[in-house]
């Protein structure tokens, strides 16, 4: 970044999402120059397909430092920090706003698709002199133009929304699934709302066992109360649902315990069929619907439903980034300084220790991965770690190693989290999610979006909450949640 060359290219930030304008926002502080590229119409776009979902963690944790010093000079003012905002809010109330702002908009190109990040002059293979060939970003306009943007460095943060796991088994599509995609909805539909008549008076298959599950399921529920016919079955991959079920009364969290217990509840009144143990094989078309055929310890099993769910979380699309050299963890997808932090097979939230651009650094110089798709396959993102780690690399491009190094964050002690539950008011507690989907599911603070089984999801990633917020040092983390992740479903298999 010092060379006059680079500081006449920009800084290119894929993504206009909460962590890709905060990364615009910290950037402009730092004196370089963003250019963030958006897919979608407007900022925010991918947070408006899941707007109706209320996010785990209040509005005191939902915006990024620099971005409310842009929005201040307005005459904008903060929401309500205790507030818990729906995804749409998030947008209206922030996002937009943001992105409207004098210095950011001329930076902003929407409906503009990334296609792939690369080396000028050099593929891949080439090390000698590779990093003085510049970074260039290749992308596709709407009217389908292809156009190549050279920059100073680049930062994705294009989130991991819109590529969802597949519902077979061991990671993969199942045969027939693609051809039942018009059967199959997202992993957060708008249940009482814009997809109701999806629902209403139908048999729905829920598949995962995230809080987007939970929340799609008690929605479901409460349709059924008002939509005589409406029936609801829940499959999972595992024996147990502990996972899920959380502690009850006694969890620290009393949202996500009443969460959990909402749903056990459903399930022994008889409102939902819970089918564990059930490994999706496949998918074949129906008089009505679609069945879904799969393995069970009892042998062979069919469902016949006229929609399945689709809740078991997102991962990152790796495609676009084939030509520059990212260094992952080859199981959760994630940096691999950053990976042992958030490995779901030790950690359901687990504790993550605040990080960096040092952790989030590739061996290709200059280019990060940040905010959700910088977890991988790791439910755990909290929104408030993107705006950190945002700020950190935007210190490091701008030479100040000693405030890129310095991170920290400042949280209740053991995390952020409140959400309402469906057929609750907005006052309800979960946990800390902004992101973008699994939403609150799995996003915001813990948004998600996405992962396997669980999804990215909100509520899992806190502990109980403190009173008095503290100071996060670098390696120091802050509890999340239950500890032992997959590992301790053994522990719980008959729960």
């Amino acid at each position: 970044m010092s060379t006059p060359q680079q500081q006449t290219r920009p800084v290119v930030v894929i993504g206009a999402g909460p962590i890709g304008l905060a990364a615009a926002a910290h950037l402009i502080e730092r004196g370089l120059d963003p250019l963030v590229l958006e897919a979608g119409p407007a900022a925010g776009a991918a947070i408006r397909e899941w707007g109706h979902v209320r996010l785990f963690s209040p509005w005191e944790y939902d915006t990024d430092a620099a971005a409310r010093r842009l929005l201040e000079p307005t005459g904008w003012t903060a929401p309500p920090a205790g507030e818990l905002p729906t995804g749409a809010e998030l947008v209206d109330a922030y996002l937009a706003p943001l992105a409207a702002t004098e210095q950011l908009a001329p930076r902003i190109r929407t409906n503009t698709r990334v296609i792939a990040v690369a080396r000028r002059g050099v593929d891949k293979t080439r090390t000698i002199d590779r990093d003085t060939h510049p970074l260039f970003v290749r992308v596709a306009g709407a009217d389908g133009r292809v156009e190549d943007i050279e920059a100073a460095a680049v930062i994705d943060a294009s989130g991991t929304w819109g590529r969802a796991n597949p519902l077979g088994e061991s990671g993969l599509l199942a045969p027939g699934e693609v051809e039942a995609a018009p059967y199959i909805a997202g992993a957060l539909p708008d249940v009482p709302g814009r997809d109701r008549d999806r629902f209403a008076g139908r048999h729905t298959l829920v598949v995962g066992m995230g809080h987007s599950a939970a929340n799609t399921l008690l929605s479901l529920v409460e349709l059924a109360d008002a939509e005589p016919g409406t029936r609801i079955t829940w499959v999972v991959r595992g024996a147990s649902v502990a996972r899920l079920y959380g502690g009850g009364d006694a969890d620290g969290l009393p949202a996500r315990g009443a969460l959990g217990s909402r749903v056990k509840q459903a399930v022994e009144a008889g409102a939902i069929t819970l089918v564990r143990n059930f490994t999706i094989t496949g998918f074949a078309p129906a008089e009505q619907g679609v069945t879904v055929a799969g393995t069970t310890p009892d042998g062979w099993r069919e469902i016949t439903v006229d929609t399945v769910v689709a809740a078991t979380g997102f991962r990152p699309d790796p495609d676009m980034l084939r030509e520059v050299r990212v260094e992952l963890d080859p199981g959760t997808e994630a940096p691999v300084k950053l990976a042992p932090m958030i490995d779901p097979n030790f950690h359901s939230c687990g504790t993550v220790p605040p990080h960096g651009e040092r952790e989030l650094a590739h061996p290709e110089t200059d280019f990060y991965i940040v905010g959700m798709k910088s977890y991988g396959r790791a439910p755990t993102f909290l929104m408030a770690t993107g705006y950190e780690q945002v700020r950190s690399i935007a210190a490091a491009l701008a030479g100040d190693r000693e405030a890129a190094d310095t991170v920290h964050l400042e949280l209740p002690e053991t995390g952020v989290c409140s959400t309402n539950l469906p057929g609750e008011d907005e006052a309800g507690g979960g946990c800390g999610s902004t992101c973008a989907p699994e939403p609150v599911v799995e996003e915001a603070s813990c948004c998600g979006t996405p992962a396997a089984e669980p999804e990215p999801v909100a509520a899992s990633c806190c502990g109980t909450p403190a009173p008095e917020p503290v100071t996060i040092g670098a390696g120091v983390g802050f509890a999340t949640g239950r500890v032992h992740g997959y590992s301790g479903d053994a522990e719980r298999a008959d729960a």
